[in-house]
């Protein structure tokens, strides 16, 4: 069970990690309270799954990877369970999902994005992903212009 505290830690860790010798020292001092009592909370958000893991949000256009494509796939309903967690389970797969289909007009029912620096790159990889889970109707979705991209934030300041 989280508390006020824990909410607002993640408020904070959410935006920015401080680039210092000892980041939760800088956070402890926001918050006002011990280092040591900063890692454990942390240690404890990891440990109850509500922190998956830290990492940097790379703008990865300026990288160079241009070549984004969300992969839709037609997945026969007894195996979407089975697909699924095979194709999350890839380094190249960065989202899975699943969405329910539209009769008569959208059939896709398993969505995937992968990212490349060229298209056929991408559709390598996508074609590997295809014969590992055996699924052979899908189409590809590649970006064409990003007018948005932030992540989910967790309450406010």
């Amino acid at each position: 069970m989280m508390d006020p505290r824990d909410k607002e830690l993640l408020v904070i860790l959410q935006d920015e990690i401080p680039l210092v010798p000892r980041p939760f020292l800088a956070v402890a001092e926001r918050l006002g309270i011990p280092e040591e009592e900063v890692l454990r909370r942390v240690k404890k958000l990891v440990d109850d799954g509500i922190v998956r893991r830290f990492s940097a949000s790379l703008r990865h256009r300026e990288l160079g990877i241009k070549a984004n494509a969300l992969c839709a796939w037609q997945v026969p309903e007894e195996r979407v369970e089975e697909v699924g967690r095979k194709l999350a389970s890839f380094p190249e797969v960065t989202h899975c999902y699943e969405r329910p289909t539209v009769p008569g007009r959208w059939g896709y029912n398993l969505f995937t994005m992968v990212h490349g620096y060229d298209r056929p790159s991408v559709e390598g990889k996508i074609r590997a992903l295809s014969e590992a889970v055996g699924v052979r109707d899908y189409i590809l979705l590649y970006s064409a212009r990003e007018f948005k991209k932030i992540y989910k934030r967790y309450g406010s300041r």
